[in-house]
């Protein structure tokens, strides 16, 4: 016999099948309605794909800057953060912006410190920047806590925070710096007469020639916010904020985006039990939870006016009175992110793919277009590094990092963030490798 006999279930389980037996169809017919609850509760959230993609670069190979007097301009600005301190590594960002981009464009760049610029770095700049620069002081009531903050509370939260590794979240600056780029940033007088900006950090490299103008083909394909890197969020640093977004949305019955949708990791747990997940970090008030992707904000082309909105700065608002910049750690990026996702079509949003970034730890580096890189133009010149070599699937434009690994990070997020653009759909197994690749 190759099977042994199945014996009939004894003791309390028989018992107690015997008492299920008169409910047998009911309990099936519930079991049936629960699993399709949850298949249409998940269906709801599955992204819909557009029938052609909605954002491609730009330009995909090099092009001859329009240097003419009448040469289409933006009203935009390139803004960094900065400090005295930090002048060598503001240099090498400003150096590089210079070389692969700014030289033919000439933006000013725009300078800013919570404290009296030294002289030292003034001059520096000066010597460096070919649009002008400026340098502006954030005012006081602009950076630190707010009058309806309780600063001894604030500090004790960001010394619990620090003692228990939170990321920067010991740091009381970094802090003012998250809530600063959430919300005051956008309103600063030093910015007001752009309607365009370009956020850069000090220490960044730029590994492609940049020989087009984003600023006017934002401005021309009604884009509202680009990037170049997204990553998952660091989970101990904001717990409460998904919340806060989400219910805001609900009071304020803005419809779910599809690119909100891509924001989202829905729970499989049938209703009413769904609910009960609402108790944990990182979940709506139906128990459904963010994903935890998000833009990078270190790097940002983006509008002004989108975030000068009242539709943001409502949402800001409310968030600052909440607390939640100094309880927990909510940063710029995913107070960013969770916005868009919110207010914008996905079409809105561009990924900046032909951009070659590096901060910190993480890059982005296309592969060089075939046959695209204008080695002869007078107006591009000699290129001013190595240039790598082309590949058939390469957009950049001189590119001087090695294109056959296009980041060094998984591109979950991006993948994520960036599927209601896309036509094409990525199949189970892709996305599975998406978590490391």
């Amino acid at each position: 016999m190759l099977f042994p006999p199945l014996t009939r279930p004894r003791g309390p389980l028989r018992a107690l099948l015997n008492r299920l037996h008169p409910y047998r169809i009911p309990l099936v017919l519930l079991f049936l309605a629960l699993l399709t609850e949850v298949y249409l509760h998940n269906s709801y959230y599955t992204v819909r794909h557009p029938a052609r993609d909605l954002d491609v670069p730009f330009h995909t190979s090099c092009q001859e800057p329009d240097l003419s007097p009448n040469a289409p301009r933006e009203s935009a600005a390139i803004v960094m953060l900065a400090r005295n301190h930090e002048v060598e590594k503001a240099l090498r960002t400003v150096v590089s912006i210079e070389k692969h981009f700014n030289r033919w464009f000439h933006y000013p760049i725009v300078f800013l410190n919570d404290e009296e610029w030294d002289p030292e770095f003034i001059s520096t700049m000066n010597e460096t920047v070919s649009g002008g620069a400026k340098f502006e002081v954030i005012p006081k009531e602009e950076w630190g806590f707010p009058s309806y903050i309780d600063q001894d509370r604030a500090r004790q939260a960001i010394s619990r925070q620090g003692q228990q590794g939170v990321l920067y979240g010991g740091l009381e600056s970094y802090h003012h710096m998250c809530r600063f780029y959430s919300g005051k940033f956008y309103t600063l007088r030093a910015l007001r007469e752009y309607k365009w900006y370009w956020r850069i950090e000090p220490d960044v490299e730029f590994y492609c020639a940049l020989t087009y103008d984003p600023f006017v083909e934002m401005a021309k394909h009604e884009k509202v916010y680009g990037f170049t890197v997204a990553l998952p969020k660091e989970p101990a640093t904001c717990p409460g904020l998904f919340r806060e977004v989400s219910d805001w949305k609900e009071e304020q019955d803005y419809r779910t985006t599809e690119l909100w949708k891509a924001m989202i990791s829905p729970s499989w747990l049938p209703w009413p039990l769904r609910k009960v997940m609402s108790v944990f970090s990182h979940r709506d008030r139906h128990g459904d939870g963010w994903n935890l992707c998000h833009y990078w904000s270190n790097f940002e082309i983006a509008s002004l006016d989108f975030f000068r909105s009242n539709a943001y700065q409502d949402l800001f608002e409310r968030l600052d009175r909440k607390g939640g910049f100094y309880e927990e750690r909510w940063g710029d990026a995913p107070v960013h992110s969770l916005a868009l996702a919110m207010l914008l079509d996905a079409h809105k949003v561009h990924h900046f793919e032909d951009i070659g970034y590096r901060h910190d730890w993480y890059y982005q580096c296309p592969a060089n277009a075939p046959g695209g890189q204008l080695l002869g133009s007078e107006v591009l010149g000699e290129p001013a590094f190595e240039v790598r070599e082309e590949r058939e699937d390469g957009i950049g434009c001189r590119c001087e990092c090695d294109g056959s690994r296009t980041r060094n990070h998984a591109s979950y997020c991006l993948n994520r963030l960036t599927q209601p653009n896309k036509s094409r759909r990525l199949g189970t197994l892709g996305w599975v490798r998406s978590w490391w690749a």
